[in-house]
């Protein structure tokens, strides 16, 4: 498995399979054509479909645009490559228009790069991590008397904290600008974000309830800025990032946890959604929004189920519920934007995951359904749904707009 880094991106809204994987691939592959004026992108499938409302020629052409080149976008929606959902085709033109060189690549979800036939991405990051199933690694952690944490220590390089630390403050910092604004999101929704109103309203409960609409409050600013394009942290997707900054936001503030208790949990966190990445999909487009909510969920499970002193075994079911009551989960982002409904999705995955926590807790960890079961199944269910539930805007709730 990569690094955790690879699940944590810090970048730009408001999606990480249709902004931000596209932009990284139109660097790349401008920086090894660099003579050329001249430049075709091709976009297919759900990359197409949706990619407007995602403003992905907004985040292609401005890369080229910058540094003074041409640059023409094609829309294949109904052209579907084989190895992804996602995929894109760039090429250098000459004068005539003629293809000087060509690039396939595919954005295979939370800001990550693939191709099929090695080109650009050949020094790719390196596998850090030998295990690749939870299973594996609580065999291990159980053997060594470790945490999740602690085998993220053994694994990665001495940098992963600084890293964790900058994506714990770019995580806060979301949280606030989106608790400062109130104006209507971007888009032709028109949609009025909510995250500052309801900040107000849950000051005013009682303590029984203020802590869940704190949480609401929480995942809908961080949502709300990745809709308008701001600053946030794939967690492990930018469609899914409000999740995990909510709740662990809202128990810091609650039970005074540390900066350094909250990075550990972000380490386990990641090391589950790196499990599912790995051995299944985060890809929307892929296999729906079980991929890239319920992946968010399971991660916000584990990580908030270790800041209460929970066993290897709890932390691993409170991530497996987190997976589990998601599966399914179609991807039908009404008009290709990530507003209705991923905006509230994410507010009611991260009471889940706080619920998921709990459940756990109240158990000595022992459960039937394991959590790399639970992948595999969802990556099934994900290859079994319709193509209309994958990020193309053509069923579910997207039809009825």
């Amino acid at each position: 498995m990569k690094s955790l880094k690879e699940i944590y991106r810090i970048g730009y809204g408001p999606s990480s399979s249709h902004t931000m994987g596209p932009t990284n691939a139109a660097e790349i592959f401008l920086s090894h054509n660099t003579d050329c004026q001249r430049f075709k992108v091709t976009l297919y499938g759900s990359l197409a479909a949706t990619g407007k409302g995602h403003l992905t020629d907004v985040a292609v052409e401005s890369i080229f645009h910058n540094n003074r080149k041409e640059v023409e976008i094609i829309w294949e929606p109904k052209t579907f490559l084989p190895f992804h959902p996602n995929a894109m085709t760039f090429e250098a033109l000459d004068n005539n228009g003629l293809p000087l060189n060509q690039w396939t690549a595919y954005s295979v979800g939370g800001g990550a790069l693939k191709e099929t036939e090695p080109k650009y991405l050949k020094e790719a990051s390196a596998n850090v991590y030998d295990l690749q199933t939870i299973d594996e690694i609580m065999a291990h952690c159980e053997h060594y008397g470790m945490n999740f944490w602690e085998y993220v220590k053994q694994c990665e390089q001495p940098d992963i904290w600084d890293y964790l630390g900058e994506v714990w403050e770019t995580m806060k910092s979301a949280i606030r600008r989106g608790l400062a604004e109130e104006e209507v999101l971007p888009g032709v929704l028109h949609l009025k974000r909510k995250a500052a109103k309801f900040f107000v309203k849950a000051n005013s409960y009682v303590p029984a309830l203020q802590s869940k609409g704190l949480t609401f409050a929480y995942a809908l600013a961080v949502a709300e800025e990745n809709a308008s394009g701001g600053k946030i942290v794939t967690a492990p997707t930018c469609g899914s990032c409000g999740v995990m900054p909510a709740v662990l936001y809202q128990v810091q503030e609650k039970h005074k946890f540390s900066d350094a208790q909250i990075i550990r949990a972000l380490a386990t966190g990641g090391l589950f959604g790196n499990v599912v990445k790995t051995n299944a999909s985060i890809s929307g487009a892929e296999v729906g929004c079980q991929g890239e909510i319920g992946t968010a969920c399971a991660m916000t499970s584990a990580a908030t189920n270790q800041l209460f002193g929970g066993s290897i075994a709890q932390i691993e079911y409170a991530a497996e519920m987190g997976l589990e009551h998601h599966l399914g989960m179609t991807c039908d982002p009404v008009c290709g934007l990530v507003q209705i409904p991923c905006i509230e999705r994410n507010a009611y995955a991260a009471v889940r995951a706080m619920d998921s926590c709990l459940y756990s807790a109240l158990t000595d960890g022992r459960h039937s359904v394991s959590f790399d079961k639970v992948v595999k199944v969802m990556k099934q269910t994900g290859h079994d749904l319709p193509s209309v539930y994958k990020e193309t805007s053509e069923g579910g709730l997207a039809s009825h707009f």
